[in-house]
């Protein structure tokens, strides 16, 4: 995060998600039959990219899959196959996949619906996880998220994306470097490894929720006037999103630790406690961050607050040195035909307003004993 150089301008910038919008809602699948396979969400890209790494200890291989039949090859191999599917508007072709793997048409029906809510179902032959990639894009300044669904079998996992673009690149990187265990484990580690490092990318994006919070609240304390109500509003707003894609995956990773699926080994289940960790210390993050908010809220309005008391306490000390004045000066301007200083040559400049001083003074004196400025 850059540090407060144009405060203004940054808080232009309020955190906003790539995938809300104010549009109304929608619900196109309403009255179909289960399974039915719908896209309801955006096109991002004009053709779904599917990317496949299959390895062994021994070997890897990386291919991009052009025509659907060279899938058939990976269903009941040996090796553990990774299959990336980068887009979901073309349902004919998810359908495909679909029938080709083995899946289900309620897990379809699920995969291609971007509003999906975090969940995991379990199947005879596979498990199914579905959840939120959330990522802070540091150059925008803005959240973004985007539906991941995962298909866990005995000897493969495919990962159904939204659009292009995630935060696999360390699981590609590990995968590829022989060492350690990424390629000694089956498809259950390579399932917790791409649950593991999306829950890591939920602390990044709640980093950069901090580093904005902070920045808002300085700027607050300095400069409210630079600051607008709902600048503060749309960061709560988020605030409440994160937490609506965060807490179910808590409670699908609960499922996957006390369910036998027959899908993790003992040794997995270990890696798949500690993400249950992380995700409980993000929750408990995210509540603390909410009430950060909530001060700031507070902080706001108390500073506004105090700068409409400094302007009332001045124009109130000004009308009241006022008051006695105009009381003079009303006396002064009657049109009595007998009055003992109008004989009084000096009576204008020495009289009047010596006695407007005297009463000046006194009254500022007073005011400045009770220390009412």
């Amino acid at each position: 995060m850059n540090s407060i150089l144009n405060p203004l301008e940054d808080l232009k910038k309020t955190l906003s998600f790539s995938t809300f919008t104010s549009s109304k809602k929608k619900r196109p699948k309403t009255g179909l039959a289960p399974g039915s396979i719908i896209y309801t969400g955006k096109v991002y890209s004009e053709k779904i990219e599917i990317e496949v790494i299959d390895f062994t200890a021994d070997r890897i291989q990386e291919v991009s899959i052009l025509d659907m039949e060279d899938l058939h090859q990976y269903v009941k191999s040996d090796s553990v196959t990774w299959i990336n599917v980068q887009g979901l508007h073309d349902v004919e072709l998810i359908s495909n996949i679909g029938s080709i793997m083995g899946v289900h048409d309620l897990t379809l029906e699920d995969i291609v619906d971007p509003q999906q809510r975090p969940k995991v179902e379990e199947y005879e032959d596979y498990a199914f996880i579905a959840l939120k990639m959330i990522n802070f894009n540091e150059t925008k300044r803005r959240i973004e998220v985007q539906q991941v669904s995962v298909v866990m079998a005995k000897n493969f996992v495919i990962c159904f994306q939204e659009r292009p673009g995630d935060v696999f690149d360390d699981v590609r990187k590990r995968l590829r470097n022989s060492k350690g265990r990424a390629r000694q484990r089956g498809c259950d580690y390579l399932g917790y490894m791409l649950l593991d490092i999306i829950i890591d990318y939920y602390y990044e994006t709640l980093d950069g929720v901090y580093n904005q919070i902070e920045r808002l609240e300085e700027l607050v304390i300095r400069k409210p006037e630079r600051v607008e109500m709902l600048q503060i509003q749309a960061l709560k707003k988020d605030l409440i999103q994160l937490r609506k894609h965060m807490k179910p995956v808590r409670d699908a990773l609960l499922t996957l630790l006390t369910r036998d699926t027959g899908i993790f080994t003992s040794n997995t289940l270990l890696y798949l406690r500690d993400s249950h960790d992380h995700v409980e210390q993000v929750l408990e993050n995210l509540d603390t961050y909410r009430e950060m908010i909530s001060d700031v809220m507070d902080i706001y309005l108390s500073q506004l607050s105090n700068k409409m008391n400094e302007v009332m306490k001045v124009l109130t000390l000004i009308a009241t040195i006022f008051i006695p004045l105009t009381f003079v000066a009303g006396i002064y301007g009657m049109n009595f035909e007998h009055m003992p200083e109008l004989g009084w040559e000096l009576s204008y400049p020495y009289g009047f307003y010596s006695i407007i001083g005297a009463i000046t003074l006194t009254m500022i004196i007073y005011m400045k004993t009770k220390r009412w400025f």
